[in-house]
């Protein structure tokens, strides 16, 4: 990738992202890539905005949550209200993270003791 632009490809190829992923982030107005004719250029900036939506998703942020933390850049505070707000979600996304995890624990402890008891008595019916 080029210091300056990035084509779709290269993005895709960078991210492992598809171009249709990049032309719905850019629909809903995630990333502002530089138009030349039909050719879309990415900046060093849709790059860094980018690999944040990832994050944001994989930690399991709406778009929508993402588009608007992602705005909150712009203001003029040295980013104290997007990292405030970004904090903030953070900490809600990581509770409802950790109370996932939870219920797959429990469901995983759950089914082992099912299964042990199948296996327990699959025993007895073939010594029977």
């Amino acid at each position: 990738m080029d210091d300056e632009f990035s084509t779709i490809s290269e993005m895709c190829s960078a991210f492992d992202v598809t171009p249709r992923t990049l032309r719905f982030y850019e629909a809903k107005e995630l990333l502002f890539p530089k138009r030349e004719g039909q050719k879309r250029l990415f900046t060093r900036s849709d790059r860094a905005r980018l690999t944040l939506i990832l994050q944001g998703k994989r930690f399991g942020f709406s778009l929508e949550e993402i588009r608007q933390l992602l705005n909150l850049y712009d203001i003029d505070d040295q980013q104290e209200t997007q990292l405030c707000k970004t904090i903030d979600a953070s900490r809600r996304h990581l509770a409802e993270l950790e109370r996932k995890r939870d219920e797959l624990n429990d469901a995983i402890r759950d089914l082992k003791v099912q299964m042990d008891w199948m296996a327990n008595r699959l025993t007895e019916i073939q010594q029977d």
